[in-house]
């Protein structure tokens, strides 16, 4: 194989660009695709400070170490979710990218927030463990963004997470999940942040690729709770689509971001208020969160009396 731009010995074969590239010109392929998703979608900008959600894997990583490369002013997140030796790994990789390029890096426990770990919080709720994690997070990016003065946070989700998020909503016809997809959602209340995925563009095969050139040190365990979900299901069946017909996730995503989803935006929004407990943003009187941080410190009171 041969690089497309270079015209010399190619280390990555893309199928769905029809193209291979040498490690350096895939290194400014990969760069030029997440510059391309910070501009087309105004994400943010080189004066405003951008919190960068990080797990210790690979996705996270490689969008901080492109953010970092382009001159952003970044701080890493990483939120211990106390899952065994899982988060110990998993936090001691972020931490170590951290201090290796000199970036400021925040840590919070969930069990600080929420009353207890997410083992826990799956045994008290006996919901599937992504559940209780997934509301978790999403409330403590926005809460520690707005606390800390970031007006964006970014996430290290990829093509395909995209694509499989979108097929369950899809097979569910969840409107309100669908209105809601994009590569960036801005701030509709004064006490929400805007999110945003610059890694939309690129597939996992290529954050991966990223990564082993970069040399980052990622964790490479799912977590251990993963095992099961739906959308891992949904990745897998997406995955068979792709290796039969290549650049099958990308028609997919991207013919529903442009042709589809401004249908489902029409669809009324719900009224948002604020959490008349801690003052998020929520659709009735007490936030999710705080009902689930009432249920988990319930419990772990009881079992201790």
């Amino acid at each position: 194989m041969r690089c497309r731009r270079c015209g010399g010995a190619a280390v990555l074969e893309l199928r769905r660009h029809n193209a291979a590239f040498c490690a350096p010109d895939f290194l400014a392929f990969f760069r030029n695709q997440v510059r391309e998703a910070i501009r087309r979608h105004r994400m943010f900008t080189h004066d405003e400070p951008v919190l960068v959600a990080v797990s210790g894997g690979k996705d996270s990583l490689a969008l901080w170490d492109v953010l970092i490369e382009e001159g952003y002013r970044t701080t890493g997140l990483y939120l211990d979710l106390g899952i065994f030796d899982y988060s110990v790994e998993s936090r001691a990789r972020c931490e170590a990218f951290a201090a290796a390029r000199g970036a400021p890096l925040m840590v919070v426990r969930v069990a600080d927030e929420v009353g207890a770990p997410v083992p826990v919080i799956k045994e008290v709720t006996r919901r599937p463990p992504c559940s209780g994690c997934g509301l978790s997070k999403r409330y403590l990016m926005n809460k520690v963004a707005l606390e800390h003065g970031f007006p964006v946070v970014a996430t290290g989700h990829n093509l395909d997470d995209e694509a499989a998020t979108l097929l369950g909503s899809v097979l569910h016809w969840q409107i309100d999940a669908l209105a809601r997809q994009a590569p960036a959602l801005p701030a509709t209340h004064p006490k929400l942040v805007r999110r945003v995925k610059p890694l939309y563009r690129l597939s996992e095969l290529e954050t991966a690729a990223y990564a082993f050139l970069r040399r980052i040190d990622y964790i490479v365990e799912e977590c251990p709770f993963a095992r099961g979900a739906t959308s891992l299901a949904h990745k897998e069946l997406l995955s068979r689509l792709e290796e039969a017909s290549p650049g099958a996730k990308h028609n997919f995503l991207f013919g529903f971001l442009e042709r589809a989803r401004p249908a489902f935006e029409r669809v009324e929004a719900a009224t948002l208020q604020e959490c008349t407990r801690c003052g998020q943003v929520t659709t009735g009187p007490v936030c999710a969160f705080c009902r689930l941080a009432d249920q988990v410190k319930r419990a772990v009171g009881a079992g201790r009396a």
